[in-house]
């Protein structure tokens, strides 16, 4: 029996091919440096004092936020949507989760990865166990965290540290990364990014990519000081 058309990309000669997989490249090659060229400016944009205290409740007891780098000198901060009433995570947040790789770049580059849901900790822990993770995973119910870092939207709260995002009439809880960093016990927000933001940071280089230190390769255009090692070495 004959297989159903379906669609497909069409069919052209293997020299036809390669000349437009030629004009495809020097495309992908111009998004590579633009690309280049947005984190370098990422790396240069300035960062402010978290002045206001946190409390989360992970593994180890209560922690503040300079608790959470664990001595390291950046930390980057998934928000996963798990609500307080909640019984489980976000699907989204859970696929995302699920497709995490080998982050140990990131402690030798002195970069901390965790997890932040407003769910109390037994039920996160429970959901984690669930999923067979072993991801470091906090808790920051009865804080102002989320709230203050737009991934808990509730417009009559109007708790807002920061108003770059454009909410409409946006409640409840939404996916988003912030990042952190650390110097003489000071801690300092430098980025944040939301919803389709979040969809390449699953691999070291993309989580890095999004720190004030970025990657620490040499290639990178870098303010002097940046800590850097060579390319892929």
């Amino acid at each position: 029996m004959a297989e159903e058309p379906v669609a497909h990309p069409p069919v052209v000669s293997r020299d036809e091919w390669l000349a437009l997989r030629r004009e495809h490249l020097v495309k992908e090659k111009n998004l590579t440096r633009a690309a280049d060229r947005l984190r370098a400016e990422r790396r240069r944009m300035p960062m402010v004092e978290v002045a206001k205290a946190y409390e989360f409740d992970g593994a180890e007891g209560k922690v503040d936020l300079l608790g959470l780098f664990q001595g390291n000198r950046q930390l980057i901060v998934q928000h996963f949507m798990f609500g307080p009433d909640w019984e489980k995570g976000c699907p989204a947040c859970t696929g995302h989760v699920d497709q995490l790789g080998d982050l140990s770049d990131l402690g030798q580059r002195s970069t901390r990865y965790v997890i932040v849901a407003r769910a109390p900790l037994p039920k996160l822990q429970a959901y984690w166990a669930e999923r067979a993770w072993d991801w470091p995973v906090y808790s920051s119910f009865g804080s102002d965290f989320n709230y203050d870092f737009q991934v808990t939207l509730d417009q009559k709260r109007g708790l807002r540290t920061y108003n770059y995002r454009e909410w409409d009439d946006l409640e409840g809880e939404m996916p988003g990364f912030s990042v952190f960093f650390q110097t003489n016990g000071v801690v300092y927000h430098t980025y944040s990014t939301f919803q389709r933001g979040v969809e390449s940071l699953t691999d070291s280089y993309g989580l890095l990519d999004i720190t004030p230190y970025g990657r620490q390769e040499d290639f990178e255009d870098s303010p002097a000081g940046w800590p850097q090692r060579p390319t892929y070495g």
